[in-house]
């Protein structure tokens, strides 16, 4: 028999912030190996951005159907589309340090606008995770 997954917005926000911040000290210390000229409120910048990226797509899980459309959705869009948005509006803030990045991690000059891939990527385990433990729907809002 397994156990009941209470729902609970505070479980959702401790899971999505717990993978945030794990992925922002992952940019924290990348940033600090591959671009060691960038300085600390860069690095420390780039591990609130995904903090901040853990909140929201934590927060976003309360919302089971689109308001206005009324069509469902899952974990898997919802983290998606939050964690896709928010890389690409970071691309759109740093362009030139991004590129740099890319440039000394694989070699060679490739588009920084591949961060909202991995924007989407990591919001969809946030996501998931957060949805797992925390539970998801309005239901959240009620512990």
């Amino acid at each position: 028999m397994s156990a009941q997954i209470q729902p609970s917005i505070t479980t959702r926000l401790v899971v999505a912030k717990t993978l945030g911040t794990f992925f922002g000290l992952m940019a924290l210390v990348g940033l600090s190996i591959m671009l060691p000229e960038s300085g600390w409120l860069t690095r420390f910048g780039m591990l609130a951005w995904y903090i901040t990226l853990g909140g929201i797509v934590g927060l976003v899980g309360v919302l089971d159907s689109h308001s206005v459309l009324a069509i469902p959705l899952p974990w898997w869009i919802r983290g998606r589309c939050v964690g896709a948005w928010m890389n690409f509006v970071s691309v759109l803030c740093a362009y030139d340090l991004l590129s740099e990045l890319i440039l000394r991690a694989s070699g060679h000059m490739v588009s920084p606008f591949w961060f909202v891939a991995e924007g989407a990527f990591i919001g969809a385990i946030i996501g998931w995770a957060s949805t797992y433990f925390g539970g998801k729907g309005p239901a959240t809002l009620e512990n």
